[in-house]
């Protein structure tokens, strides 16, 4: 069974409840020493199945359609999420943005692996299939498939951390290597690492990490997979949407209960991949150029910054409310700190307009965001969501700890007359919406769910070292180096050691302590 056979109706996306039912596929996965049934009912992933699902419900409720969906470019006669098919003009591009801001805001920007995620690739392979070069015509029903349907599609790139200095084909009993080839396809075997929500996908695109070159063919291969196919495992970090069911009720983990993207060991034993679903076959040349000429880097760094962007607007807002109902929302340093938290805002927005306004012309008149932009997203997020965490310690400081374990504090009359009075809020506030903000500010940044949101941004788009490195490779190969290096020249031009070099500025032999008559220039 695909995925889109769960879809009642041809020629549109699915609906949340087809979503769902389009994961009951049988696929492998485990937690907690056990294999799970079902995902869409287990309590590690049920919640977060749903927050999928209200994606998918948004693409057809008439008061999102209009800004999340357009007509697709197929040929079916359908519609689409807008990023899901290449944009050929920058009204195009900013359409897009809009949509993936508008999908962000359904779950407050803490799902980073929506399905618009995996757009930034999907929407290239059509425009782009010659890249792929005998695997094309797969390029091509790729991009029509997951336009056509909004599949769920995800990645899974980076290697599992083991032997790391050694060279990838000295660890191929670990990574994702070709065991086996027929007629029909090719078997692999090996591990890849994070996987984040691969578990609630439809399929995963299995690639190979731009920081580890690869110089054996028989890890040369890019395909994608169907998550219930034999062979294919995911082996699940600890749940914390499980965590919060158990531990509390929603009023305590209003985040961490439905916005967990389950991280995992993704293993491929032996696992069958047909031909039709490989997109590069031993082609060790194309897998060196795959991140920058795939269009694939400009897209994420697109959905990334915009989904980016949405957190921190949602994050402003919640620390705004904070403050004014622990009473400190007057306090100057307090608002300095909080203005910074907003330029930072404000700067990645900004940096959504760079890539959509200036989008740089492509192949077949497809148009990408801008990369250069891009680029100063993956340096400056990690950075930016480290001192905002930094900044909310400070400010609202013990606030976030000293709060009643549990919502279920509040029936026992002995307890709740007290929290009435001694965790009252300011002006006027209500004691259970002082904790219920501040539950909700302590289950963004200081409960496990927390934590790994910072790890993931910080790390989102990377090894630190490398997007800065590749920040300025964007420069070097779009030219803006050598403008920026013909300035500098400019400058150095205008002066050598005798004095300014034309007729515009005044020596200061007249003034100058210590001067001598202006030495004549030598004939040139």
């Amino acid at each position: 069974m695909k995925s889109e056979d769960a879809i009642a109706a041809p020629g549109r996306p699915f609906t949340g409840a087809e979503y769902l039912a389009s994961l009951r596929d049988g696929r492998e996965v485990y937690i907690y020493g056990e294999r799970v049934d079902d995902v869409t009912t287990h309590p590690a992933f049920r919640n977060a199945a749903r927050s999928v699902a209200r994606l998918y419900d948004a693409l057809h409720d008439p008061k999102s359609k209009g800004v999340l969906t357009a007509p697709t470019d197929t040929g079916s006669g359908g519609y689409t999420h807008k990023f899901f098919k290449i944009a050929r003009s920058r009204e195009e591009v900013i359409g897009q943005r809009d949509a993936i801001a508008a999908w962000a805001r359904i779950s407050y920007g803490w799902m980073g692996r929506s399905p618009d995620y995996k757009a930034s690739l999907m929407n290239t392979l059509g425009a782009n299939h010659q890249f792929y070069g005998k695997f094309a015509e797969n390029a091509k029903r790729w991009y029509s498939r997951a336009q056509e349907n909004v599949l769920f599609m995800n990645h899974a790139i980076v290697n599992p951390p083991v032997d790391r200095a050694r060279a990838a084909d000295q660890v191929k009993d670990v990574f994702i290597t070709i065991q086996k080839e027929t007629d029909a396809g090719i078997y692999v075997s090996g591990a890849k690492v994070v996987a984040t929500a691969s578990a609630l996908t439809h399929y995963n695109f299995l690639g190979q990490n731009a920081a580890m070159p690869v110089n054996d063919s028989d890890m040369a291969v890019m395909f994608i997979a169907p998550m219930n196919s034999p062979g294919v495992k995911l082996f699940c970090r600890a749940s914390y949407e499980m965590a919060a069911s158990v531990m509390g009720t929603p009023y305590d983990y209003p985040l961490s209960s439905r916005f967990d993207e389950n991280d995992a060991i993704f293993v491929f034993d032996n696992a069958f991949i047909p031909w039709e679903n490989v997109l590069l076959h031993r082609d060790l040349e194309k897998l060196k150029v795959f991140y920058p000429q795939s269009g694939f880097v400009a897209g994420y760094q697109f959905q990334g910054c915009t989904r980016f962007a949405v957190k921190l607007d949602f994050l402003i807002g919640v620390i705004a409310k904070a403050l004014r109902a622990t009473g400190a929302d007057e306090f100057r340093g307090n608002q300095a700190m909080l203005g910074e938290i907003i330029a930072w805002r404000n700067l990645f927005w900004a940096l959504t307009d760079a890539m959509a306004l200036n989008p740089t012309p492509w192949v077949d008149g497809a148009v990408l965001p801008n990369a250069q932009s891009g680029a100063s997203y993956r340096v400056f997020a990690g950075d930016a969501y480290g001192r905002v965490k930094e900044i909310v310690e400070k400010i609202v400081a013990s606030a976030l700890i000293y709060l009643p374990s549990s919502a279920k504090d509040f029936g026992n009359p002995e307890i709740d007359k007290y929290l009435a009075r001694y965790v009252r809020g300011s002006y006027g506030i209500g004691y259970k919406e002082r904790i219920k903000v501040l539950k909700l500010l302590w289950d963004a940044i200081g409960t496990e769910f927390g934590g790994r949101h910072e790890l993931y941004e910080m790390n989102y788009a990377g090894n630190h070292e490398d997007i800065r490195i590749q920040a300025m490779w964007n420069a070097r190969t779009s030219g803006t180096m050598d403008q920026m290096i013909a300035l500098a020249d400019q400058c150095l031009s205008e002066y050598d050691e005798n004095g300014w070099t034309g007729d515009t500025w005044l020596d200061p032999d007249d003034v100058a302590y210590g001067s001598a008559r202006k030495r004549p220039r030598a004939a040139e």
